[in-house]
């Protein structure tokens, strides 16, 4: 093993000129951990340091592990990949597709095929955000139906955009995984992934509800000005009186050290310090392609303070998996060929190289997504990590 100082300067340099406040950061090997820190301050406005406990807003990173959770009850017989998932969530067989508008509002049609499993965990279904589909933005905001990323209910009555299987388009699918694992279990998402996924990893610090004992730890949300310079942005509180539900898509508060243990199990074939939460053969299911010739197409952002365009590893043809973005080639340098990632919208990302052996998670919390000063510090990070392991 090298020195860990290339990863450790990465991320100093990605701070050192504050255009990023903070960045909290973790990598493991087959070995175990050989990294876990933090540099720069949770505020921009305040002195507090990051320190490598400190609480995110992962959202998306969410899906990973609402995704694990759908294929415990795949392995116990409650649920099946490919059966309609009308089925387990009825309203998944009301669902229309929308073709276009007209003068009288949205054209809708039934869709061509039912609903699976499948096509929820590779965001397969037809579903799409309104942050990123322009059909989707308008029929929202005709339909005076809440922003889909408040995961109210009223997301669930948003119509298809494409025909189930047609084509890849990123939507609320795995908030539609968590109702079916919630359905399939009959517990609460957040009991039964603190039962049976993030209890048993020892993931002390992952929850959908904010702990008061959080309040020193937990990191401020910024946004990003046009002359780049960052300003802090107010992010109340979910009020737990008023929570509808735990939405599968999002919501999970999380520390780059506990979120390192879940992809730490997956790295190895689903069990980590005695606690199995997968089979071996599930894991590999999960990272095989289950799109086939279909591609992960870019993102093109609706609501530019919340997303900038989404294209992740430009020039590389992507995949999806249950539930993961599959590079399918290598990235030179950094990634190999068959490498599970995926992020959330604050800008937390993380990888999993199931070839060479290594994960890594690197926190931030900013928006945009894709914000690009954060995407070239997290390339940086990731380039270090395999010079320090010598195996890129």
């Amino acid at each position: 093993m090298r020195s860990i100082e290339p990863i450790r300067q990465a991320l100093e340099a990605a701070v050192e000129d504050a255009r990023i406040a903070g960045v909290a950061a973790a990598v493991a090997s087959a070995d175990g951990v050989i990294f876990e820190g933090a540099v720069g301050r949770r505020s921009i406005q305040r002195p507090e340091p990051m320190a490598a406990d400190s609480v995110f807003r992962i959202a998306s990173m969410t899906k990973a592990i609402t995704a694990a959770a759908a294929m415990q009850l795949v392995e116990q017989g409650r649920l099946a990949l490919d059966q309609p998932a009308r089925e387990i969530l009825p309203l998944l067989g009301e669902t229309k597709v929308l073709v276009g508008f007209d003068a009288n509002g949205p054209i809708l049609r039934a869709p061509r095929s039912e609903i699976t499993l499948r096509n929820l965990l590779t965001h397969t279904a037809g579903f799409a955000y309104d942050m990123w589909n322009a059909n989707m933005a308008r029929y929202m905001k005709e339909s005076e139906i809440p922003p889909m990323r408040t995961a109210r209910l009223a997301a669930f009555a948003v119509p298809l955009v494409r025909d189930p299987g047609e084509r890849w388009e990123y939507g609320v699918n795995i908030e539609m995984v968590g109702r079916m694992v919630e359905a399939a279990s009959d517990l609460d998402l957040e009991t039964y992934l603190q039962r049976h996924i993030l209890g048993p990893l020892g993931m002390r610090d992952t929850s959908y509800i904010a702990r008061g004992e959080w309040e020193s730890r937990l990191t401020a949300l910024h946004g990003r000005r046009e002359d780049g310079t960052l300003e802090m942005i107010a992010s109340p509180p979910i009020d737990e009186a008023r929570r509808e539900f735990f939405p599968g898509g999002g919501g999970l508060y999380s520390t780059a050290s506990d979120y390192l243990r879940f992809l730490r199990a997956l790295m190895n074939g689903g069990e980590l310090d005695g606690a199995r939460i997968l089979k071996p053969e599930t894991v590999a299911l999960m990272s095989e392609n289950h799109m086939g010739a279909l591609d992960v197409q870019p993102l093109p952002s609706q609501n530019p303070q919340l997303s900038a365009h989404v294209d992740l590893m430009p020039g590389i043809p992507k995949k999806w998996g249950l539930s993961f973005l599959i590079n399918a080639e290598a990235v030179p340098g950094a990634r190999r060929a068959g490498s599970l990632a995926w992020a959330g919208l604050n800008n937390t990302y993380f990888w999993l190289d199931p070839s060479a052996k290594v994960a890594g998670v690197f926190m931030t919390q900013i928006l945009p997504f894709a914000d690009p000063i954060v995407l070239a510090a997290f390339d940086r990070f990731e380039r270090a990590v395999y010079e320090t392991i010598g195996r890129g």
